[in-house]
């Protein structure tokens, strides 16, 4: 067939080999960190506080203090409502 006339079909092999090669180092990573995880578990600790933990240190200081005051302000705001109100809903 000459429909492929022009397409570089190795630099395509290339790209498809180097994308593999990335989702298997993905796959090893992924793997790694569940293990990271079942021994943080097996000595006791929390695997869901630890995640927490992560996803706040990934925010910077302002958006920290963003989601801390709207927890705040929505808990508030529930607490003051009355009970009427939620059973409605």
């Amino acid at each position: 067939m000459s429909d492929t006339v022009g397409i570089a079909g190795g630099r395509i092999r290339s790209f498809v080999e180097r994308i593999e090669q990335v989702e298997l180092e993905i796959q090893e990573l992924s793997e790694g960190k569940k293990e990271i995880f079942a021994e943080a578990k097996g000595e006791g600790f929390d695997v869901k506080i630890i995640r927490e933990i992560i996803k706040l240190r990934k925010q910077d200081q302002d958006e920290r203090d963003e989601h801390d005051t709207l927890l705040d302000v929505y808990m508030r705001a529930m607490e003051d409502a009355p009970m009427e109100a939620a059973n409605a809903a």
